[in-house]
């Protein structure tokens, strides 16, 4: 039996109940309306860092030249033009992009070795871990892992080459001389792309780069 008294405490749960089931659907058609911006995971953008046909065409460009040194290479016995031949180490940081060419700091000397530890790490976080392969492969080729890698060609720089190097600043204003922000802008490079190191590396494999 309703007493007034359970009777105003079921019509005070009842209306906020409608209450709030009404505020969760006007809630809802308003987040579907809303337009929506694609934010990758990394934490920037990834139109930022997407196609760029006159850096496609550099990149095609420098590996075209080369292929071209290689096979000249051979012909005359000696040793082919490789990876080592094909990116120098800079004694100052590039600038562009509004930056100033930085100092590499004093004393310091770049270790691919723990670069690659930090990118297998930073890979795995990506939910890659199974293409780690696929990704040590790639950057081995383009850049020996080195931060101050930059291809004589082209003028790509860094671990993932980014070119310029200047569009790594996506990923953090520390991108002339920090492994990390180099790796963290060449994971999203990669994702905004091709979807993986494998998708990227597959690329690279059949034109030359990525």
């Amino acid at each position: 039996m309703f007493t007034p008294k359970r009777l105003i405490v079921t019509g005070v749960t009842v209306a906020l109940i409608a209450g709030f089931t009404t505020f969760l659907v006007k809630t809802a058609v308003e987040n579907s309306q809303r337009p929506q911006t694609p934010i990758d995971i990394l934490g920037f953008s990834p139109d930022i860092i997407g196609n760029d046909p006159r850096a496609d065409a550099l990149k095609a460009d420098a590996a075209s030249a080369m292929q071209e040194a290689e096979l000249a290479g051979g012909r005359k016995g000696r040793k082919a033009f490789g990876p080592d031949d094909s990116v120098e180490i800079p004694k100052e940081a590039p600038g562009g992009g509004g930056f100033l060419p930085a100092d590499f700091p004093p004393g310091s000397s770049p270790d691919p070795g723990s670069n690659k530890a930090l990118g297998k790490q930073m890979n795995a976080a990506m939910g890659w871990e199974g293409e780690w392969g696929c990704l040590e492969k790639l950057w081995d080729k383009e850049s020996h892992w080195n931060e101050r890698a930059m291809n004589r060609s082209s003028g790509a720089y860094g671990i993932p080459q980014s070119l310029p190097g200047s569009k790594m600043a996506a990923a953090g204003s520390d991108w002339q001389t920090n492994p990390a922000t180099q790796i963290k802008w060449g994971l999203g490079y990669i994702k905004g792309r091709y979807g993986s190191p494998c998708g990227a590396w597959g690329h690279s494999q059949r034109v030359g780069w990525y």
